[in-house]
């Protein structure tokens, strides 16, 4: 990971901006996570093509903070209205490689995306190996990629931090953060049934430059379904924003999930490829008064090599795995504090809460890394991590 793009991470400014007639004090009543949970609830239900002009009826049984039932009979009256007529009034633009859709790239697809977007998009990318270089812009939100399969639809790409950029009157190095063989930096963003992935070759130990980048998500609100990541060192730079994963597989070996973000990944294989001592995550929190993290639940880790379950990028990381198998290729003592002690005790928040495998004995783990108590495990194993109690059905 490179620095340069540290800062302070916004993640709640598309929810505000969409807000801003309601006063400030929404955020301790839940208002604003309640409108983003519905917008996930009902774009993941919709985000079908064949669903184009269906109404949609979704029932939350969840208890409201007031005591009352969290049934939503009719989802759309519980957006506001800029998201509401997003998901409401979608766009479809399939992409066919021989010629048979409306575009031949996606990045042609992408152009043809207005500015300043305010409608659903869905992508449709039929099958093939689509070997382009993508960057979602901040000002196109509401953007869905929709595949035909992991395996079917793939976007294929090998840059890595230390490529060579001309920008005059110098040459430049590309850097981690734009690495990236797809990029996303707009809101509301939704993948599904995709393939990302960074063919550049594992680097060698000690080896500077060679961090290789398939996907980074700095959007907030984005929900991620079905898709692999395949890379080595940084596959998936989780870099700001709330972004839910569910039913993905990740591959790399060395920080191959990394950022600053608070994400939820459930159901999902995190697979090694590290030949000597690799690590799942780095987690980039500098603060506790920021909201961010990453949680894996009813996880697997896979593979090769001897890994740290995370190390401490940040000063104040956290990272938590829950229900998870860890198969034996996670080393003993189970995290590494990046070589700075004072992030052991009371700074870094590891820890596991009732995970399985030969891997996951905690007996042996570093002593400021925690195994949760019921209590202390609740908070982060459902969608109420990311905010989206009452809003997110799982389906």
């Amino acid at each position: 990971m490179d620095v340069r793009h540290e800062g302070c991470v916004l993640l709640f400014m598309a929810l505000v901006s969409l807000c801003a007639a309601q006063p400030s004090t929404v955020f301790p009543d839940g208002s604003l996570e309640r409108d983003f949970q519905t917008w996930l609830a009902f774009v993941h239900a919709t985000s079908d093509p064949s669903s184009f002009g269906q109404s949609l009826q979704l029932s939350d049984t969840s208890e409201n903070k007031d005591g009352s039932s969290g049934i939503v009979p009719d989802v759309l009256g519980k957006l506001k209205h800029k998201i509401a007529n997003a998901e409401k009034n979608k766009r479809l633009i399939v992409v066919a490689q021989d010629g048979s859709g409306d575009f031949r790239t996606i990045t042609e697809a992408l152009l043809a995306v207005p500015m300043k977007n305010k409608n659903r998009t869905i992508i449709y990318i039929k099958s093939g190996i689509y070997s382009e270089k993508i960057e979602i812009p901040k000002t196109k939100p509401f953007i869905t990629l929709l595949g035909d399969g992991e395996n079917q639809t793939i976007i294929t790409g090998n840059a890595t931090a230390g490529d060579l950029v001309h920008q005059f009157p110098f040459d430049t190095s590309l850097r981690t953060y734009h690495s990236a063989t797809v990029g996303v930096n707009s809101n509301y963003f939704i993948a599904k049934n995709i393939r990302f992935e960074n063919t550049a070759p594992a680097p060698n130990p000690g080896e500077i430059g060679k961090q290789a980048v398939a996907f980074r998500i700095s959007g907030d609100s984005a929900a991620i379904y079905n898709c692999s990541f395949y890379g080595a060192q940084d596959t998936l730079y989780d870099h700001s924003g709330r972004h839910y994963f569910k039913n993905c597989y990740i591959q790399g070996s060395i920080d191959f999930i990394f950022g600053y973000a608070r994400s939820l990944y459930k159901n999902s294989q995190l697979h090694s490829i590290a030949n000597g001592i690799g690590s799942i995550t780095a987690q980039k929190r500098n603060d506790t008064i920021l909201n961010s993290g990453f949680s894996f639940v009813n996880c697997s880790v896979t593979g090769s090599g001897n890994l740290y379950l995370g190390r401490a990028w940040g000063d104040r990381s956290r990272v938590v795995y829950a229900f998870t198998y860890m198969d034996n290729i996670i080393l003993p003592e189970g995290w590494f504090n990046w070589g700075d002690p004072s992030r052991n005790k009371y700074a870094v928040f590891y820890a596991q809460y009732k995970c399985g495998g030969p891997g996951a004995n905690t007996d042996s783990r570093v002593a400021w890394a925690r195994e949760l108590t019921p209590k202390e495990a609740k908070p982060f194993l459902s969608i109420a991590f990311i905010n989206a109690k009452n809003w997110l059905q799982e389906l």
